[in-house]
């Protein structure tokens, strides 16, 4: 069950990662952590590395919109769209709702109404006498 070469496997997995580190020489070289951000200014444009060919202009380029600026306006319109729409589902609930509720009533009214009238009429034989 023992197998005397387990123990060193890991060593030598270690040793030959160590060995391929130092061929790479990345000895100083520092893995990028996840908190860093890249610049987007940093990132170049593709209209600022192609070169329009000659006789055709290039349009001209519109102003960068700031990120931060860009990133609210979308949330709010995002946030606008989706508080319309729950509106929107909202008031057609409550219409249906509407509409449910006076179906009920429409189909329970007689029903009530026939359960009323033998009720007052139960009730009048008792409290008035007969008629002559």
């Amino acid at each position: 069950m023992d197998n005397p070469n387990t123990p060193n496997k890991p060593a030598h997995l270690l040793n030959d990662l160590e060995s391929i580190r130092q061929l790479l020489g990345d000895e100083n070289l520092e893995p990028p952590l996840l908190m860093d951000s890249i610049d987007p200014d940093s990132i170049p444009l593709l209209s600022e590395i192609v070169t329009s060919p000659p006789g055709i202009e290039a349009p001209a380029p519109k102003p960068a919109e700031p990120p931060v600026a860009r990133t609210l306006r979308e949330t709010v319109n995002l946030s606008i769209s989706r508080d319309s729409e729950l509106n929107r589902l909202d008031s057609e609930l409550r219409a249906a709702a509407q509409l449910i509720l006076q179906d009920v009533i429409d189909d329970f009214v007689p029903q009530i109404e026939a359960e009323l009238t033998r009720r007052l009429d139960a009730r009048l034989t008792r409290l008035l006498p007969p008629r002559k």
